[in-house]
């Protein structure tokens, strides 16, 4: 379940937000399982969806680790 909520990279929130604006509204983004995750604007918030149309909020952006960038979301995304 874990690699269903990794993206590879390092994606910082204002990475997500230039990359849904350069998207026209949103950015398709590849999980380390091969999931496709939408992330999109939502007033000064960003949104993942996944492919069965669940969706998540980041609530607490780039908490930064050593081996990448945790964005904390509202809700547990189930594959």
């Amino acid at each position: 379940m874990l690699t269903y909520h990794v993206v590879p990279g390092t994606l910082t929130a204002k990475d997500l937000m230039e990359q849904i604006k350069a998207g026209g509204g949103k950015a398709e983004l590849k999980t380390v399982q091969g999931e496709p995750l939408t992330a999109t604007e939502k007033g000064k918030a960003i949104v993942i969806t996944d492919s069965k149309g669940d969706a998540a909020t980041v609530t607490i952006p780039n908490v930064m680790q050593s081996n990448g960038v945790i964005h904390v979301v509202n809700t547990v995304m189930l594959p």
